[in-house]
């Protein structure tokens, strides 16, 4: 039942959650300020869960963590002015990364609108170029309307954020609201896609000798993992990810070839810059992946591009078979029709791209202490269910690299933006959203200061989150581009002041373990995961360690150094 059924002339604050409820909402992240004193209130009768971080930015990001491995849409709360600008850079990492977030900011009452009253800021307007859709609620009885087409907008078609500004006094006034019946004129949700242009596609696959099916965050958010599976299994087509595609096929897979561009696996770049059919699903053909020359990328081969947005289509690169419509549902059709033709004779093809496999794997040093070897440990030592969360740098592409991620929705780190600090905040949402699975926090000295203070948030709610914090001592990235592009030319990248992360953690109620050398890293993991409760490892790597390979920034993706 909810909280004032029967009741008329309810609260603004009051209808808003009864709102949410009625989506589902069990949790918000948010934190408070006085132009919410009404939400805030009401809160204490709902049945909503509230989690308060020590920052607005930490909010956003958990939301967006419980979101990417749920798929459910994440919802944080902030005040006015400052907490809501502090939520810009997580809603800018939601929208590149299309996660659902249902973002909720208080504003000044409606009568100082425009007149730059105590902490009024244009949120609406600030947000507009990275939301979907953003609403300035004047009139309360409004509220179950556009909270019903705010979630629908935020997980339907291509998920992103969608924000909704409420004045103070509309929290505050008592109406009885209208009913909640959606208006959303020109907005269509893409489903199978074209039915020509899927047989067409088909055709393709059963003709080509060289295909490569390149997959991205789109597979994992439509749930498109098993019929791809499927799919390269019966055509027998070797598959590389993108960074957000990680987990979409299981590693270890034998199609599977890994991650594709700057920091790609050699074969993967190599076969995706050789093949004669490429089926790109759910992803956009990013710098990160094309180094920025669509005209030189893929360019022996026919593409097929699936994306449900048809903005992503011939953006980047030319595509020869445009399939405009939701991945999981395009590749049932596409499967269906190819199952009827003839299995492409891609024997050759195989040799080939097991030929790059042997002479180019990953290389690097297993008898010392290596970020390489941190994470090899970790993937020995955690089940298949468990999360791996990362920050943005160096440890994040080790990761990428490395660590054996099983299942979709078990890899979540921020791609399109690259934003540090994402990492702790995100693991904290992923552990409140999955609290009987591990989650391990792979970070970097760097990224983990600029939210630091969520550890509170951690201690508090008592979160097991695993915090793997590979500490170089200096800004770890930018450093290996100053030392491969610049003639070594190193500037502003040495975190010479750092602190001693075990007594941080110790400081905040946090379990602390120091590692400094290769015998103590399978001990020290082995711990933190029979531990109950939150762990911080700080352990000490070397600031020469290099992401390898790496592709020079203006060069094809088959010109890379370190292989």
């Amino acid at each position: 039942m909810s909280m004032n059924e029967g009741k008329k002339g309810l609260k603004g604050a009051t209808i808003l959650l009864e709102a949410l409820e009625k989506e589902g909402v069990d949790l918000i992240f948010g934190y408070p300020g006085g132009v919410l004193l009404p939400l805030y209130d009401a809160l204490l009768d709902s049945s909503i869960r509230h989690i308060l971080p020590r920052h607005e930015q930490g909010g956003v990001h958990a939301a967006d963590g419980y979101a990417r491995v749920t798929g459910k849409v994440g919802v944080c709360l902030a005040t006015s002015g400052p907490g809501a600008t502090n939520l810009v850079t997580g809603i800018a990492n939601a929208y590149m990364d299309s996660i659902p977030l249902v973002v909720l900011t208080g504003q000044v009452v409606t009568s100082l609108l425009g007149t730059d009253s105590f902490q009024e800021a244009d949120i609406t307007g600030i947000t507009t170029p990275i939301t979907k859709h953003s609403y300035l609620v004047k009139d309360a009885r409004e509220i179950p309307r556009i909270i019903k087409e705010a979630f629908y907008l935020a997980g339907t078609g291509r998920p992103g954020p969608v924000l909704i500004d409420l004045p103070k006094d509309i929290l505050a006034m008592e109406v009885e609201p209208f009913p909640a019946e959606m208006k959303l004129k020109g907005y269509q949700v893409p489903s199978k896609g074209d039915s020509v242009k899927i047989a067409e596609a088909a055709k393709a696959l059963s003709e080509c000798r060289k295909p490569v099916i390149y997959a991205g965050g789109g597979v994992i958010t439509s749930g498109a993992g098993d019929v791809l599976k499927q799919l390269a299994e019966k055509a027998t087509m070797p598959v590389v990810t993108t960074l957000m595609g990680i987990g979409c096929l299981p590693s270890g897979h034998p199609n599977l070839l890994g991650m594709v561009g700057l920091h790609g696996a050699v074969a993967a770049n190599y076969a995706v810059d050789d093949c004669d059919l490429l089926l790109a699903v759910g992803v956009r053909f990013d710098d990160r992946v094309t180094s920025g020359l669509g005209h030189l990328f893929a360019t022996k081969a026919k593409i097929i591009h699936i994306d449900i947005d048809l903005a992503e289509i011939a953006k980047v690169v030319r595509t020869h078979i445009p399939i405009v419509g939701d991945a999981r549902l395009v590749l049932e059709e596409v499967l269906n029709v190819f199952e009827g033709l003839n299995t492409p004779q891609v024997a050759d093809w195989w040799e080939q791209v097991h030929a790059w496999k042997n002479d180019y794997p990953v290389k690097y040093d297993k008898d010392r202490l290596t970020p390489q070897m941190v994470l090899e440990c970790m993937g020995e030592l955690a089940n298949e269910d468990t999360m791996v969360v990362t920050d943005v740098g160096q440890h994040q592409m080790w990761a990428a690299q490395v660590y054996p991620i099983m299942k979709s929705r078990n890899f979540a780190t921020s791609g399109g933006l690259g934003t540090m600090g994402f990492g702790l905040p995100a693991a904290m949402g992923a552990q409140i959203a999955r609290p009987d699975d591990l989650v391990f926090l792979v970070t970097g000295d760097g990224s983990f200061q600029m939210c630091i203070q969520e550890l509170a948030t951690i201690a508090h709610n008592k979160l097991p989150i695993k915090i793997v914090l590979l500490n170089n001592g200096v800004l770890g990235m930018v450093r290996q581009l100053q030392k491969f592009f610049y003639g070594e030319r190193y500037s502003q990248t040495d975190l010479i002041d750092n602190p001693d992360f075990v007594k941080i953690a110790e400081a905040y109620g946090i379990r602390g373990i120091r590692v400094d050398s290769f015998e103590q890293v399978r001990s020290a993991i082995s711990e933190a995961i029979k531990h109950p409760g939150p762990v911080l490892l700080d352990i000490t790597i070397s600031p020469n360690e290099d992401v390898l390979p790496i592709v020079p920034p203006g060069k094809p993706i088959t010109e890379m150094l370190g292989r």
